[in-house]
């Protein structure tokens, strides 16, 4: 193994100053793009933007180390992309279908403190990841929560319950989402697999909502802690 060969071949000092100031401009070009964008981050990029961005990406890739590739035709192709999105930015605004086309639309993952059975069944998002976002906003339970909203952007907006509203629901917290292994007389259960909550007769009971048996948790009904 030649090792020369893998770090150096044929690189002249010429052709690295080249490389600097190749990734120098594309990386600004790069920059410049994402704050015409006007978004921080990429939890407020929607999947029509993220796919704007990894198109750049490859676009700018090349330039940084391809010799025989002029900045040039680079910077062509990367002004072009900033103008169709600003062009498809402009149709979202005036026309609706083309809005939910390329920005796609909020989906329900709980209403009434239980799951929406569309999202579960259509693998819109894993219960891990949704109730990870709700721990972090201080909740406990799903009975807590009246609305929770997955934005295009992949943000989450939760409506949250009055107090004096607030239902048993199904707990998110992993020492208290286990399934349960005998029956309390007087107490409501949550079906683990859709949050539907009812007394039941055995642990191994067929939810009736979603027609599963993927067990179920003692329900809660705390009030929200401010």
């Amino acid at each position: 193994m030649d090792w020369f060969d893998i770090f150096i071949y044929d690189t002249t000092w010429q052709f690295a100053a080249e490389i600097v100031i190749r990734t120098v401009i594309m990386y600004t070009m790069v920059f410049l793009f994402l704050r015409f964008t006007g978004k921080r981050g990429i939890r407020q990029l929607s999947i029509f933007e993220l796919v704007i961005i990894v198109s750049l990406g490859s676009i700018a890739g090349d330039p940084m180390f391809t010799e025989d590739l002029p900045l040039v035709q680079a910077l062509l192709i990367m002004s072009l992309v900033i103008g169709l999105y600003h062009l498809c930015t402009w149709l979202t605004m005036k026309f609706k279908p083309i809005e939910r086309l390329l920005e796609g639309k909020p989906t329900y993952i709980v209403k009434d403190g239980v799951l929406v059975l569309a999202e579960i069944s259509g693998g819109t998002m894993s219960n891990d990841d949704f109730f990870s976002e709700l721990r972090q906003q201080g909740i406990r339970h799903l009975g807590q929560v009246e609305v929770g909203l997955l934005e295009t952007d992949g943000e989450f907006s939760v409506l949250l319950f009055p107090d004096d509203e607030v239902c048993f629901g199904l707990p998110i917290f992993p020492h208290e989402y286990q399934k349960a292994t005998s029956i309390q007389p007087n107490q409501p259960y949550a079906c683990m697999h859709c949050a539907h909550v009812e007394s039941i007769a055995s642990v191994h009971a067929l939810c009736p909502r979603c027609k599963v048996a993927a067990g179920w948790a003692l329900a809660r009904n705390d009030k929200i802690v401010n």
